[in-house]
């Protein structure tokens, strides 16, 4: 990686001077933000946290991108050697204030209020969420991601299943599979479906905090779920967690698009998602390979184009998981034994 030119170096340090912008910088590390989302964080005036933004922008600090008529920024991941440097020792003094751990709260606030929006729009939606959905995507759209994925060993975790119709058409084709929702009325619908149905497990918790064992999964889906998670980065990477060796994510959503009255009608946190965005979702949660695929637009379908995402986690076993083999396989010789008797 190439180093920073002494002016550049020195414009940055600049930039960081100010305990306002490297307050920002500790926040947009980890969360990606509008700028009424930070003047909530920040509690400053609109018109304070943009000047801000625009000199962390200017100096490479911050990237944004376009989302609807809003902008959403985040802290850029592409920094040289030396001004990497320097954002850890800034860093690390921050993280030491009070103020930044007002901001850390206030942030959990902000994303607290992205879930309300979705929650609030299940609460009611239950009843009419199947019609909801074959009118915005078409009556095949749960089949649409679904090519070439169904083996009858397989146990796959249906997260964010909504009332239930996905798990109970993948049943019949697998071992198991694990359906799981936070909205108390979307479940609710989902446990009348699959009651009856011996190898359905509907379990009741946040994509971002699973109630699934690690490595007990062969496949998990996110189903037309990622649009409402408040940090989808984090969801995936909680479906990383339960996957086995080798083991398959496949996503299905909405590309990018401009449709205001899903944000603003049905509780969309998320107007789609690029395939830039999706990789760096998966590549960020530790999935070796990754394709993403924009699917055929159902002629019924008034919602935008879907695309089917699927990322592999490794073949590979860590090392700490060899090491544990390793030692289980000598505990078991013979020298062991004899030392043992």
């Amino acid at each position: 990686m190439q180093q920073a030119t002494p002016d550049t170096l020195f414009n940055r340090m600049t930039a960081l001077a100010d305990s306002t912008r490297s307050r920002m910088l500790v926040v947009l590390e980890h969360h990606e933000l509008t700028v009424n989302e930070m003047r909530s964080v920040l509690q400053l005036p609109q018109s304070t946290v943009s000047r801000h933004l625009k000199v962390l922008a200017d100096q490479g600090w911050v990237v944004s991108r376009a989302d609807g008529t809003s902008r959403r920024y985040r802290a850029t991941d592409k920094l040289d050697q030396s001004s990497r440097r320097l954002w850890h020792v800034v860093r690390e003094q921050m993280l030491a204030t009070r103020a930044a751990a007002q901001d850390a709260r206030r942030v959990r606030t902000v994303l607290a209020h992205r879930r309300t929006r979705s929650q609030r729009f299940f609460s009611t939606a239950a009843g009419r969420w199947n019609r909801l959905r074959v009118e915005l995507f078409g009556s095949r759209s749960d089949l649409l991601g679904l090519m070439g994925l169904l083996e009858d060993s397989w146990n796959v975790g249906d997260l964010g299943c909504g009332t239930g119709q996905l798990a109970e058409q993948l049943a019949p084709f697998v071992r198991s599979v694990v359906a799981v929702d936070d909205s108390p009325a979307m479940l609710s619908a989902a446990r009348k479906r699959l009651g009856t149905i011996h190898n359905v497990t509907v379990r009741s918790g946040r994509l971002e905090s699973l109630p699934v064992s690690d490595g007990s999964l062969d496949v998990a889906i996110l189903f037309l779920v990622l649009h409402y998670i408040p940090e989808p980065g984090v969801a995936i990477a909680e479906a990383f967690r339960t996957l086995k060796p080798g083991g398959r994510l496949l996503i299905v959503d909405m590309m990018p698009h401009d449709r205001e009255d899903l944000f603003h009608e049905m509780g969309h946190v998320w107007r789609g998602f690029s395939e830039e965005q999706v990789t760096s979702f998966v590549e960020a949660a530790g999935f070796a390979t990754n394709r993403y695929q924009p699917l055929a637009a159902d002629e019924a379908a008034k919602g935008p184009t879907l695309f089917a995402a699927v990322a592999r986690r490794s073949e590979a076993v860590s090392s700490h998981d060899a090491k544990a083999d390793a030692d289980a396989e000598a505990a078991c010789s013979p020298a062991h034994l004899a030392l043992s008797a």
